[in-house]
């Protein structure tokens, strides 16, 4: 009897919001499944923050999800088109969005996988900082390997 091994699913995740700097840890993740043969799985979290849907008279119950989930799949699905446009070797590439912090969106979306990978900064409040929240609280909390993908400041 032959036995076969099975080979382990290799797993990239790298959490994309619509900033320049989840732009360049796509890049880098694509690029290194290029090299080890990984499938790369691209999240997106979402939440409404609950000040500035009472704000404006929204009750939780009141705000259309649905239209925030449509809205956020075809962004992230445009941004990875956006990052293997021209590219000779295309990755297989998965997307989610997920409702949740997106910290721990992307600490859930990260357990069983190779490596998580995060851009310094995303759209966050404190955007001057040198590793923004998110990617600090990742680093410090996931069960894989994590890579800071720094932005690109020149050519």
């Amino acid at each position: 009897m032959i036995r076969q091994e099975q080979v382990p699913d290799h797993r990239i995740v790298v959490g994309v919001d619509n900033s320049e700097g989840a732009a360049e840890a796509l890049r880098w993740a694509l690029a290194h499944a290029r090299l080890t043969g990984a499938t790369v799985e691209a999240v997106t979290a979402w939440q409404v923050p609950p000040m500035y849907a009472y704000a404006y008279g929204w009750t939780p119950t009141g705000i259309d999800d649905a239209g925030i989930i449509r809205y956020a799949e075809k962004t992230l699905t445009e941004i990875v088109e956006q990052a293997q446009a021209g590219d000779d070797q295309p990755v297989a590439v998965t997307t989610r969005v997920t409702e949740g912090p997106t910290a721990r969106v992307l600490l859930a979306a990260g357990k069983g996988a190779d490596l998580l990978v995060l851009g310094s900064r995303g759209n966050g409040a404190f955007a001057g900082m040198l590793l923004g929240s998110v990617s600090q609280h990742c680093v410090q909390h996931a069960t894989c390997p994590t890579v800071v993908v720094p932005e690109q400041t020149g050519p």
